[in-house]
């Protein structure tokens, strides 16, 4: 019974730790592939009629804005960026997209880990570059490959027209989210400010990284309150809410679980000291007949239990860690991309989350463990001497 004990706390603990890791893996990468895109905070024009979506209402550059947003000290990077609806044609092929514009400022080191095959635009001195960076979806769709060409049309609103560009596919990205993929291609923001007669000054916002990304909704309300009327910082969060309140639904199972593999702890505890109380139960009495308080016989017990939850807290520990490093550094638990975004089981542990596993198990376990050790009050030494 003490090894079947020691045995569910072990189980108990390391499926809590793994259960951490994973979710906190998960939520991790799912949320620096966002950030990777569209950065933590945009900064543009206030439009109630466009509050949430993701053509802009175009604004031209603002000096005092960008120096604001360059002299704030939580922020480590900003670009700029327009978006502009378009269609993408190959062959028989075509595709309705959204087509990102990105400038000289675009961080395409971070970008790079996204590049399946070729590479990021390159800038030149023309008036804009005629290259695009597709999705791997959309190359499947399209048929296209690195070096093909592609034709882009667009619904000009200024004459009711439509204009047509030849561009050139030097890239394919794959993200692994599926709102990002079949929809957002990268091309010149030179190109969408030509195709609807802009000026060189003219942009959808500004993107904004930040140095610390969990102090994204302080820095966005302490931002808005230091912009120009006309100008409105919003968080990717607000941006797409549907991707991340799916993130954080594995909060909720990630509860589930904890809780589950707690109770299951505590429920092997008790039951181990209850059937400890009842083997010795003729010791009890010896120890009563020669004056133990049952306080003094309930300690005994209770160090037992505990030095029982302790070795399995140790070896949960243990078990638990080691199947995050495998896992992290070998990735053998692989998943289907196109369901959960990630090609594998991603992990991030941390480490005072690990340290409050190993302290609230011991602490629910040795409150847990004190109501078995009242049953020693009732037991009476006469009885129990000739208990068999």
């Amino acid at each position: 019974m003490i090894r079947l004990s020691v045995i569910a706390t072990t189980i108990s603990v390391a499926a809590m730790i793994v259960t951490l890791g994973f979710v906190n893996g998960f939520q991790k990468t799912i949320s620096e592939k966002i950030f990777s895109f569209w950065g933590h905070i945009r900064v543009q024009q206030y439009s109630i009629d466009k509050s949430l979506v993701a053509e802009e209402t175009i604004i031209s550059k603002n000096d005092t804005v960008y120096s604001l947003l360059k002299q704030h000290p939580a922020i480590a990077g900003i670009q700029t960026f327009a978006t502009q609806s378009a269609v993408l044609e190959r062959k028989s092929e075509i595709e309705g997209v959204l087509l990102k514009g990105i400038d000289r400022d675009f961080n395409a080191s971070q970008f790079s880990r996204f590049i399946t095959k070729g590479r990021c635009i390159q800038f030149t001195d023309s008036v804009y570059s005629k290259e695009i960076v597709v999705s791997a979806a959309l190359s499947r769709l399209l048929k296209v490959d690195v070096e093909d060409t592609i034709h882009v049309y667009f619904i000009n609103n200024n004459n009711s027209g439509t204009v047509r560009r030849s561009l050139k596919v030097v890239g394919i990205y794959k993200t692994g989210l599926e709102e990002y993929d079949n929809q957002f291609v990268l091309t010149d923001i030179n190109l969408i400010r030509r195709v609807n007669n802009w000026g060189n000054d003219k942009i959808g916002g500004y993107e904004i990284t930040l140095k610390d990304y969990s102090q994204m909704d302080t820095i966005k309300n302490s931002l808005n309150n230091l912009l120009p009327s006309l100008w409105v910082a919003r968080s990717i969060k607000e941006v797409y809410p549907n991707i991340f309140d799916w993130l954080n639904v594995q909060d909720l199972n990630r509860n589930i679980v904890i809780i589950i593999m707690t109770i299951v702890s505590i429920i092997n505890l008790i039951t181990c000291l209850f059937i400890l109380i009842l083997e010795r139960n003729k010791m009890i009495g010896i120890l009563k007949s020669i004056g133990a308080s049952n306080m003094e016989i309930q300690k005994i017990f209770l160090y037992n239990a505990l030095y029982i939850s302790l070795i399995g807290i140790a070896i949960g520990m243990f078990m638990g860690l080691g199947i995050c490093f495998v896992q992290q550094h070998w990735g053998l638990v692989k998943l289907p991309e196109d369901f959960y975004a990630v090609s594998r089981i991603e992990v991030d542990v941390i480490w005072w989350q690990v340290l409050l596993i190993a302290v609230g198990t011991m602490v629910v376990c040795f409150l847990s463990l004190i109501i078995p050790t009242f049953f020693i009050r009732y037991i009476d030494p006469i009885k129990s001497l000739r208990f068999k």
